[in-house]
């Protein structure tokens, strides 16, 4: 593989990993950097319809990150293809949900497609669809490690 492939798909693996660390950090602004910010961009979290827009993109991420939940994410079996400006990034997401304080992390697995445009020299979200995987496996500290 040549130089120039390789620095593109490091490029696309670096805005799917800030994707992540807004996620498990909750952080608002860093999530709003991630993605483009155009009237057709999509997101499916886990369980819900699908969301159409920047602007209810933004408020789903709100409202995720002020329920108050605590989470710790990391991405695995993350496999990069990249067709001109467009990157499709599928994954397995390792979840621990911590829904307050006092109790142990709720341990989830999703599968998830996250797709990037080149948008003046940087990889923006355009789509992120979530899905619950069935019979996911009890989730360890270990899987939580980046």
């Amino acid at each position: 593989m040549d130089e120039a492939r390789l620095n593109l798909i490091e490029a696309v693996e670096e805005a799917n990993e800030r994707f992540y660390r807004a996620l498990e950090n909750a952080d608002l602004d860093e999530m709003t950097e991630v993605w483009l910010h155009q009237t057709w961009v999509k997101c499916v979290h886990p369980g819900w319809d699908s969301i159409v827009g920047w602007e209810k993109v933004r408020e789903s991420w709100e409202k995720i990150f002020g329920s108050g939940a605590g989470m710790r994410v990391a991405a695995r079996e993350v496999e990069i293809r990249i067709e001109g400006d467009l990157a499709v990034v599928s994954c397995y997401e390792n979840l621990a949900i911590f829904l307050d304080s006092t109790s142990a992390p709720v341990s989830a697995r999703t599968i998830a497609t996250n797709l990037f445009k080149l948008v003046n020299g940087e990889w923006r979200m355009i789509h992120h669809h979530a899905s619950q995987t069935p019979d996911a496996p009890e989730i360890t500290e270990s899987d939580l490690i980046q």
